[in-house]
């Protein structure tokens, strides 16, 4: 199998420049270059030398690659397939990592007709952004899900797996609704939830400024951690993945007014057999290494506890 010889990466925000670092430290014969539509980003990002070259222009970033990476908003896929149409080599393999794939895939295939394109979602990620945010061991045990059409040619999906195995990523192909529907339960679901409640702190403000801030238990503060992350982002995955959102949302809501009644009711053993499953679930999740079992989370109670709590949101 023919190695990628050349990465292009379009958008130098947390994933973008993690998969630059991580590509350098993995493949340092691969060339990578890089684009950002903000001048800031593409002036920081030559600083720190994230790529061999920054380019001006996506169409610079792109002549010459055999693999793009569009590391955009899902809502700015179309826009950028459109920033590098003319000037992709004939053979190269165009991916992404967007948290919704089906409006990816189609965004695509809308501008790039003709294009080679397996979509791609690396689950993995803080809720800093910019290109300064990014880490060499951000993919390391964490899954990458390809999304590849149905028809596609599997020569560039199993390409692309082992680039993604060599940043240190486990891959698995998925049909791009089944991702949807996945990742509206295991992330996006939940984003908006933590969204939903810090903002109801929010709009208690004489609450929000005398108790809540001050007194943060764990939960609360596990949510801010959520609701820091990249507005555009979330607000684009959101919009291009509404069916899936909205069909876990009218189960989560069927849910809550179920523990509404146990609560009203009185009726413990609902509620007991309910954190029972769902400590299970913790549990499992810490068995298959997407998490560890360090207390409280790995926050650290010394006198350096804020920077060492800080720090360990990067991993």
């Amino acid at each position: 199998m023919m190695a990628f010889r050349h990465v292009a990466i379009i958008g130098l925000g947390l994933i973008g420049s993690s998969v630059a670092r991580a590509t350098r430290r993995a493949l340092p014969e691969v060339r990578i270059t890089g684009h950002d539509a903000d001048a800031g980003v593409r002036e920081t990002a030559a600083r720190i030398g994230l790529a061999d070259a920054i380019c001006e222009t996506a169409g610079e970033a792109v002549r010459g690659a055999d693999l793009v990476m569009l590391c955009v908003p899902v809502g700015a896929m179309a826009a950028a397939a459109g920033g590098i149409a003319d000037d992709l080599a004939a053979d190269v393999v165009i991916t992404d990592v967007g948290g919704s794939k089906e409006s990816v895939l189609a965004a695509l295939r809308g501008v790039l007709p003709d294009a080679v394109i397996v979509p791609g979602h690396p689950v993995a990620g803080t809720e800093y952004s910019g290109p300064e945010a990014g880490f060499a061991t951000l993919f390391r045990g964490r899954w990458c899900i390809l999304t590849p059409e149905e028809a596609s040619d599997p020569a560039p999906v199993a390409r692309l797996r082992a680039f993604w195995e060599a940043l240190g990523a486990n891959v698995e192909i998925m049909t791009p609704r089944h991702h949807d529907l996945v990742l509206a339960v295991t992330s996006h679901v939940p984003h908006l939830i933590a969204y939903s409640i810090v903002g109801t702190a929010s709009d208690l403000e004489e609450v929000t400024q005398s108790e809540v801030i001050k007194f943060s238990a764990g939960g609360f503060r596990d949510f801010t951690r959520i609701a820091a992350s990249d507005p555009t982002m979330w607000r684009d995955v959101f919009l291009n993945n509404r069916e899936a959102v909205l069909e876990i949302l009218q189960r989560l809501t069927e849910d809550v007014t179920m523990l509404q009644r146990a609560i009203r009711w009185g009726d413990g053993d609902t509620l007991f057999d309910l954190f029972t499953r769902t400590r299970a679930i913790r549990r499992s999740i810490i068995a298959q290494g997407q998490d560890d079992a360090a207390a409280d989370f790995g926050r650290s109670h010394g006198e350096t506890g804020n920077a060492a709590s800080d720090s360990m949101l990067t991993r």
